[in-house]
């Protein structure tokens, strides 16, 4: 992982908005191909795409005028939006896997993204004391925890009422709809609330603003189509003009 630069101390009085995320999210070897491999495959292959949008979450809200030193908060910031996008998949999958293989999506997903995030902090910050957890210990450690406090929590009222009428009719293209779960405002909200302590005090007064208005809802699209094309082998027609969501 490449570690950003630092950038203004002034911290944004409003949510900005920076280029659009461009994550990959091809399935493996090609059209349908994500739906033939098993539940853990899916995990580990989801768990990449989760781990490279908490990444680029960072980043954004650096370049929006964040400050988010390189070390622990760097890290600390990228474990809650982890926690919070893999429980979004968990969410996803419990629409539309049995039991079981639920079960051993979300093992995958949990573990690989725990190996990523092992892997580059212990580059970047060392491995812990001897005695300690590892970092893909503790992750997993706090999404134990975090898990049951997005239970709490529910799908937004949109979603909620037209997700099923949605699933038969919806337009050819539309993405969040049929992803099957949409995250309710207290759910996104508990995300900003989580990342508030680890900047800085003279941001966490904009920090909700700009989770809740850019950053959240642009990963989230990312998540949901990528979980979306794990589920659904033939993807939905085109527009003339390629979304900025899908580029490399």
């Amino acid at each position: 992982m490449t570690t950003p630069a630092p950038r203004s101390p002034h911290a944004p009085q409003s949510p900005h908005t920076p280029p659009a995320m461009r994550i990959k999210s091809r399935w493996f070897g090609g059209e349908g191909a994500a739906a033939q491999k098993s539940p853990a495959e899916q995990g580990s292959a989801m768990a990449f795409i989760v781990w490279r949008v908490a990444v680029q979450m960072l980043k954004r809200m650096r370049a929006a005028g964040f400050d988010i030193d390189a070390g622990a908060p760097y890290f600390a910031f990228v474990r809650e939006v982890l926690v919070f996008l893999a429980v979004v998949a968990d969410r996803i999958a419990h629409a539309r896997m049995a039991p079981e293989a639920r079960e051993a999506f979300v093992v995958a997903l949990v573990r690989h993204v725990a190996r990523h995030l092992q892997e580059n902090a212990d580059d970047l910050l060392g491995p812990p004391s001897p005695g300690e957890a590892g970092h893909g210990e503790q992750f997993i450690d706090l999404f134990n925890e975090l898990a049951g406090h997005y239970a709490e929590f529910g799908a937004a009222p949109q979603a909620r009422s037209g997700g099923a009428a949605k699933k038969e009719g919806a337009a050819e293209g539309a993405e969040s709809a049929d992803a099957g779960f949409e995250p309710d405002f207290a759910f996104v909200r508990y995300l900003g609330v989580r990342l508030e302590p680890v900047l800085g005090e003279h941001d966490r007064r904009w920090v909700l603003d700009q989770v809740m208005a850019i950053e959240a809802p642009e990963a989230l699209q990312i998540v949901q189509r990528s979980m979306r094309e794990l589920f659904d082998p033939t993807p939905p027609r085109r527009s003339g003009r390629r979304g900025a969501m899908t580029g490399e």
